[in-house]
């Protein structure tokens, strides 16, 4: 499978560990599901630490703290017809490409990119959420 160059806007399937079922001791994600990268950097060692937000069909606990996705992109992105928010005071670090990448379909791990002005939107409200020092963040291990 050849693998997409991370980058913002991204949407990939992963298998997204929640921060609540991190804190209970769960070190996997119990279900794969589009997630939408954030940011991918470079370490001092040359490997990539990509931050993704995940997608759910659940409404969101805090409505101020999710973004629901329209359907013009859900369609745009190849995803189902129900509502869906990506959910935005969490987030999972990991290592690219990581054990907890999962295909779309055979051989493509991404439904696509997010257009720019929803991305930049996505991302104000992410890092107007980490300001007030209410992102929870989770690190997944190899």
């Amino acid at each position: 499978m050849s693998l997409p160059v991370p980058h913002p806007g991204l949407v990939i399937s992963y298998s997204y560990l929640w921060a609540n079922k991190h804190r209970r001791g769960q070190e996997e994600g119990r279900k794969d599901r589009p997630c939408a990268i954030v940011v991918a950097r470079q370490t001092a060692g040359g490997e990539t630490v990509t931050t993704v937000v995940p997608v759910t069909h659940t409404p969101p606990h805090d409505p101020a703290s999710a973004l629901e996705l329209p359907a013009s992109i859900k369609k745009h992105l190849g995803l189902d017809d129900e509502r869906s928010w990506i959910i935005l005071d969490e987030v999972n670090d990991f290592f690219w490409p990581g054990p907890d990448l999962r295909p779309v379909e055979p051989g493509k791990i991404a439904y696509g990119v997010l257009p720019p002005g929803f991305f930049r939107k996505m991302r104000d409200l992410l890092l107007k959420i980490h300001a007030k020092r209410k992102l929870a963040l989770v690190r997944r291990s190899e």
